[in-house]
């Protein structure tokens, strides 16, 4: 396996990249709804929690019953069992990454697991 890989990627629906980077750790994939489109299901894991990144436009999660807001530049983290579902604003498209990782398996940070 190389010790790096890169990858562009078009303006497409989903693009799940654990394949193409031959990622080991994290699931992570980019996404684009239209205005007025949503993630077709509900749904929660068993111990993946996801982190969210906004990266253009406006929508809403629903987390556990309850709507959050999101807009371009918000982050949001969602623990395993919370079933969640997000969807475009009527009047705006998203664009957003979604990460997915082992709840608890983050042992160090960059400055703990750094090697200078």
């Amino acid at each position: 396996m190389a010790k790096f890989n890169k990858l562009s990627v078009a303006q497409e629906a989903r693009i799940e990249l654990h394949d193409a980077l031959q990622l080991t750790g994290a699931e992570v994939s980019i996404n684009n709804l239209p205005a007025g489109a949503g993630v077709p299901f509900v749904h929660a894991h068993k111990q993946n929690e996801e982190i969210y990144g906004i990266l253009s436009g406006k929508g809403t999660m629903v987390l556990d019953g309850e709507s959050v807001s999101l807009a371009a530049g918000d982050w949001l983290r969602v623990s395993p069992s919370v079933k969640r579902q997000l969807s475009a604003a009527a009047d705006s498209a998203i664009s957003f990454v979604c990460i997915q990782v082992k709840s608890g398996s983050l042992e160090g940070y960059t400055m703990s697991d750094a090697v200078i």
